[in-house]
């Protein structure tokens, strides 16, 4: 990619870089551990605010919650917006930056599962394997009509099932 192709408004100044290598630049975006579990929890999970994300069972302090929303949203991976009727709470969603995370997520928890002990049911994450775009079309799907319905709940045992028309959806087995 040449830096015409680059939108100027997204580089920073090359002085404040590491180094010039894509990996390096997305990794001071988003490269801790919090990000990134954000931009989970506001994709997968259809959290939408500071209290759900600081009750996703990851244990994030509120100062760090705080800072890394603050981060995400300069950065334009997502934005906020304070609620009508009660202008002290804040929902936020992911903007069309955050929303393109989708496939290095989806493939970060398939390695995850493969190579980690993890709690994900390995019939879940296989399938999610298996149709990874429509795993990945659902998510935009979801984003693009506001839906925050979550793609993987909570609890139980959930598995990804292929749609009987043009919708995905996850299903609990019993």
């Amino acid at each position: 990619m040449t830096s015409a192709n680059v939108s100027p408004v997204r580089r920073k100044a090359k002085s404040t870089r590491r180094s010039g290598c894509p990996v390096s630049v997305a990794l001071e975006v988003f490269g801790d551990t919090w990000s990134l579990l954000i931009v989970r929890d506001l994709m997968v999970r259809g959290y939408r605010t500071f209290k759900e994300f600081h009750q996703s069972g990851e244990g994030i302090a509120t100062n760090i919650l705080a800072d890394r929303l603050q981060k995400l949203e300069t950065t334009g991976i997502i934005v906020s917006e304070r609620v009508e009727n009660d202008g002290r709470r804040v929902n936020y969603q992911l903007t069309e930056k955050g929303i393109d995370l989708g496939p290095a997520l989806l493939e970060l928890l398939i390695w995850g599962a493969r190579y980690e002990t993890t709690e994900a049911p390995c019939a879940v994450i296989e399938s999610m394997e298996k149709h990874r775009a429509e795993v990945l079309a659902e998510v935009r799907r979801r984003w693009k009509e506001g839906d925050p319905t979550p793609l993987l709940p909570k609890s139980g045992h959930w598995q990804w099932q292929q749609p009987e028309g043009p919708r995905q959806n996850l299903r609990r087995s019993r």
